[in-house]
């Protein structure tokens, strides 16, 4: 439901008196500018416990593994609440939130929520590993969009009045392991990747909810990575995203493939694409089926002309970072990797010393900032790693307190480390 374009305007003169744009500082969406997981800041801590460098600590209304994002001193993270996680409640009791924190107080400004009812997937199987708060919201400064999964996409002011809604779909993959996507906003456009819900990518007019177009295809079933854009040298953009068996480059201004890759990354795709420059590094398929350097551009079926490399080394879950010429992540069993990115070849394969044995150690991404990794575990703490070719673990920050699942990847405010359980929000810092 969208609702009246004079509500609408009212709210836009609002924000455009009271409230600047995005920062480039900020962190809008899910790892950062364009889902690199990268940041400028020298600043941030390398140890903290329950008791050292915890600026502010809040319990939220409901778990989740989505990560926060950042407009100024606002921060906004997802959860749910009602079901599955061990409490108390049935499927219909299902409900949603989008959080709002002050990031001076430490303080919940406001909480919006939404009935899912029984629209999603049963908690069972794979989606007991990450719920049903996996979606990142993004912001623009003036708005803040949160993609609730069967719920809809829905966008609020940054005091939290709903502006308009829209339903994806209501569909489930064959394997119903409800949804994972986070938002991407390219100009006045806010794209979905609404694969699991309508096989669809659907991109709508941020400040309306307009449908502005949608790129239907079945091959779209479990992929489950973010979109992320590719600016070339004649200013035209590509908006690139990575299916089982394929990947594609689409026209951000009409959804048009113009051009996409074969690949071996079969089963499901989770990690996002990543764009450094005008390269696309891809990763994932069943059971981590390989990894992919892509140049962009080009049209058509571009798969023998484009690739620049392919390895069987993959990450299935986590989205690797890139760092001075060099691609790193911490897979799904526990093992460090170092890639050479001009190349694909094998820096580095190594175990996780501190990491606890069996299971999925890790579902988190690593981001990367003043030449360091920062890894969140699921049970293990955060772990600081040079990002360099030589692997060892700096640190092992453990918050014992918390004894909940870690599934998010950390966000940046202010020179401080944003960290999510399935319970709490940390701000990490001074």
């Amino acid at each position: 439901m969208i609702k009246s374009l004079a509500t609408f305007n009212f709210l836009v003169l609002s924000c455009a008196l009271f409230r600047a744009s995005a920062s480039a500082d900020d962190w809008t969406r899910f790892r950062g500018l364009n889902g690199t997981g990268i940041s400028e800041s020298t600043s941030l801590p390398t140890r903290w416990s329950d008791s050292e460098n915890i600026a502010w600590k809040i319990e939220l209304p409901g778990a989740g593994s989505s990560s926060p994002v950042v407009s100024g001193d606002r921060i906004f993270v997802t959860c749910y609440s009602g079901y599955g996680i061990g409490r108390e409640g049935s499927a219909e009791k299902l409900v949603r939130h989008l959080v709002c924190v002050d990031g001076k107080l430490g303080t919940i400004l406001w909480d919006k929520t939404v009935a899912a009812g029984d629209r999603e997937d049963p908690y069972q199987g794979y989606i007991s590993e990450h719920g049903y708060a996996s979606n990142s919201a993004t912001t623009d400064g003036q708005h803040v969009f949160v993609f609730h999964g069967k719920s809809g996409v829905y966008a609020y002011d940054m005091d939290g009045n709903e502006v308009w809604n829209h339903s994806v779909g209501q569909e489930s993959s064959n394997r119903r392991w409800g949804s994972a996507a986070s938002l991407t906003l390219f100009g006045d456009k806010l794209i979905v990747n609404a694969s699991e819900e309508g096989r669809a990518v659907i991109a709508f007019d941020k400040q309306t909810g307009k449908e502005l177009w949608k790129a239907e295809a079945s091959t779209l079933e479990l992929s489950y990575g973010t979109p992320a854009t590719v600016k070339h040298d004649d200013g035209k953009t590509e908006l690139v995203l990575a299916v089982p068996g394929e990947v594609w480059g689409l026209n951000p201004e009409t959804g048009k493939l113009s051009w996409f890759v074969e690949t071996q990354l079969t089963g499901n795709v989770t990690p996002s694409p990543l764009v450094v420059d005008q390269s696309i590094y891809i990763f994932g398929g069943y059971r981590s089926s390989g990894s992919y350097r892509i140049r962009s551009g080009g049209k058509g079926d571009v798969t023998k002309s484009h690739v620049d490399w392919y390895s069987r080394n993959s990450s299935y879950v986590a989205t690797p970072v890139h760092h001075d010429g060099h691609l790193f992540w911490i897979d799904d069993q526990g093992i460090a990797w170092c890639e050479e990115a001009a190349t694909g070849k094998q820096v580095y394969r190594e175990r996780v010393p501190a990491l606890s044995a069996g299971g999925r150690p890790v579902y988190a991404s690593p981001i990367v900032a003043n030449g360091k990794l920062y890894v969140v575990t699921r049970h293990d703490g955060t772990l600081v790693v040079p990002a360099t070719t030589t692997f060892t673990v700096e640190s092992v920050n453990k918050l014992n307190s918390d004894d909940t699942d870690f599934n998010a990847t950390p966000a940046i405010y202010n020179d401080h480390l944003l960290l999510r359980s399935n319970r709490c929000l940390y701000c990490v810092g001074k």
